[in-house]
């Protein structure tokens, strides 16, 4: 399995997993998609998390999605902003706020992978991962 972006095949699994209305999704393991999946969590956008290792080259991250009462699914929308063939940087001036600041932008930064209001509050800048709303 031979995989360019690691990111983008995380947030369509969730995103088809969350339109199937499943409980869990497996996605594949990588420092970066861990670091997404924290944030994810801190944020209240999906329940928990697990590492499951195994003998292939990488292991397995298992998400537990979240749905409301009407079993609509937490996750409205994601979207990868910077992809491989065209990287998206910002700067600390000119993150952007996602549907007026009921959605999250996470940046991979000199800091780590942190969210965009971390990021101003830290005033550094860095590649625009994803936006999830």
């Amino acid at each position: 399995m031979s995989l360019n972006d690691l990111i983008a095949d995380m947030l369509t699994r969730i995103r088809n997993a969350q339109m199937a209305k499943h409980e869990k999704v497996d996605v594949v393991l990588s420092k970066t998609n861990q670091s997404i999946t924290d944030i994810l969590k801190e944020e209240g956008y999906i329940k928990n998390y697990k590492v499951i290792k195994d003998d292939a080259a990488h292991g397995i991250l298992r998400l537990y999605l979240k749905y409301d009462d009407q079993g609509k699914p937490v996750i409205s929308g994601l979207k990868r902003e910077s992809k491989p063939g065209l990287r998206k940087y910002v700067g600390a001036d000119a993150i952007p706020v996602v549907l007026n600041g009921l959605g999250i932008t996470i940046l991979s930064t000199s800091k780590g992978v942190i969210t965009g209001e971390e990021a101003k509050r830290l005033n550094v800048g860095g590649e625009y991962l994803c936006s999830i709303w």
